[in-house]
């Protein structure tokens, strides 16, 4: 019980005080060239390059698309920017999955809330537990933004343009999984990525 104790708590110290320094190395998994490290789903209609970007598109039936990773990941810093597009931008990070044990780290418009939430975990069948903070005043609505989100075992963390805007803890989360950039169903919408990097941690 002691040991278990030690373990959480050694945790929580890693969480609150690791994230936002350079004691990682980051890896490369997009640099404007091409997928090769991206499962591209077959008939591809959704995710085309352009210069160095990464371009999401909807379709016109709006099914949308996840663009998932090759290789999962257990403990890891992912980081990325993007700039938003036309039409009603709904996206996101998901974080080692897209099933009710895994968050989902959302940008742009929710779905269901009707409003930004850019930066908050959203978890399927349970919504948004908690609202990150600060995104109104960080968020640049005509500009490119930098996005990087860690998780650590059952803890999440994020920043938004160098600022810490979001903790949260999701219990029995799973704890192994790819990684995922979501292009929302039901959205007629384009959002833009680039500098897409990770560490494992």
């Amino acid at each position: 019980m002691k040991s278990m104790y030690s373990l959480i708590c050694t945790l929580m110290f890693v969480v609150m005080n690791f994230g936002q320094g350079t004691d990682y190395k980051m890896e490369t998994l997009f640099d404007g060239r091409d997928l090769k490290q991206w499962q591209v789903p077959d008939n591809n209609v959704w995710w085309a390059i352009d210069g160095d970007a990464l371009w999401a598109k909807s379709d016109p039936d709006q099914k949308g698309s996840i663009l998932w990773t090759k290789k999962e990941y257990e403990d890891f810093v992912v980081q990325l920017d993007f700039k938003f597009g036309e039409g009603t931008i709904d996206s996101g990070i998901f974080m080692r999955g897209d099933d009710e044990k895994n968050v989902q780290i959302q940008i742009g418009i929710s779905g269901s809330l009707k409003r930004d939430m850019t930066g908050s975990p959203y978890v399927p069948k349970s919504g948004y537990p908690v609202e990150a903070a600060g995104i109104k005043e960080l968020l640049r609505m005509d500009g490119w933004n930098t996005i990087k989100a860690m998780t650590i075992g059952n803890s999440y963390k994020v920043w938004l343009n160098g600022e810490e805007v979001m903790n949260y803890i999701l219990e029995e989360a799973n704890l192994k999984g790819p990684v995922g950039l979501q292009l929302h169903p039901g959205s007629d919408m384009t959002i833009q990525f680039k500098n897409i990097s990770i560490a494992e941690l």
